[in-house]
């Protein structure tokens, strides 16, 4: 099987977040693709399927498979529009978050995703025990989302991971605040995924869009995740789908030598 990893929402190697891609004729066995995933040791290894007028697609960490990977996404678009299908500027996807499309727009490559709601929780005090902070404000989707005073407040928490993986709420945990070069900057923590922190992460967004769209009085933002590597996502919120944009590079191409 051909092998690639991507470095999403990256202008350059390094940067964003690396997704592992594997495009293949047809579906391998669930536990194939988790052991893939497993030894690729990444945040995301995705695979797609051409299945006609779409690919189906599915996302493995290696702590499981996961409803919804924006990073990912973004990796498998790059790969099937620059070394599969170079005559098509749009990608369509069938996942289990339904039909998701990505848009090459120069350098530039825009996801169409679902609009996440969230709802207000009262914070605990595991919560606050293991951010290490007190949020000001406390929401729950797929994942826990904790507002912060300030962007050095993102910058500078440092959560325990053991007991983020112990909280009953939520898959992951981001925590957010008002940027001052970017419209909202944040932080994503995921060691019930066996990922520590996520360099870049689309899937967060979907919730972040629509709730800093509705704060800061605007359809369109530019924000950034301020992880170690970084990552700059141009967003747009549209009712009741979210969009959001940003480069990639591919950093490797392998082979992997399974038996099937």
């Amino acid at each position: 099987m051909k092998y690639f990893v991507v470095d999403a929402f990256a202008e350059k190697v390094f940067e964003g977040n690396p997704a592992g891609v594997c495009i293949m004729i047809d579906w391998i066995s669930d536990e194939l693709m988790q052991k893939i995933a497993i030894e690729n040791n990444l945040s995301e290894s995705a695979f797609a399927v051409n299945e006609g007028a779409h690919y189906g697609l599915r996302w493995f960490t290696p702590g499981g498979e996961i409803n919804l990977c924006g990073h990912a996404t973004l990796a498998t678009a790059f790969i099937i529009l620059n070394y599969y299908e170079k005559q098509l500027e749009t990608v369509k996807f069938n996942t289990i978050s339904g039909e998701l499309t990505v848009t090459k727009q120069d350098d530039l490559y825009e996801l169409d995703f679902p609009s996440v709601p969230s709802e207000e929780i009262s914070v605990t005090d595991e919560m606050i025990s293991s951010l290490g902070i007190v949020p000001k404000e406390t929401y729950l989707n797929r994942d826990l989302v904790f507002v912060l005073d300030s962007e050095e407040d993102v910058k500078n928490v440092s959560p325990d991971f053991a007991q983020l993986e112990r909280l009953p709420e939520g898959l992951g945990v981001c925590v957010t605040a008002r940027g001052s070069e970017f419209d909202f900057v944040s932080r994503a923590f995921f060691p019930k995924l066996k990922v520590n922190e996520d360099p870049v992460t689309g899937s967060l967004h979907c919730s972040l869009i629509p709730f800093w769209a509705k704060r800061l009085g605007k359809k369109e933002m530019v924000a950034r995740q301020l992880s170690s590597r970084g990552g700059t996502l141009y967003c747009k919120h549209e009712d009741t789908r979210v969009k959001m944009a940003g480069s990639a590079v591919l950093y490797s191409v392998a082979e992997l030598k399974i038996e099937i």
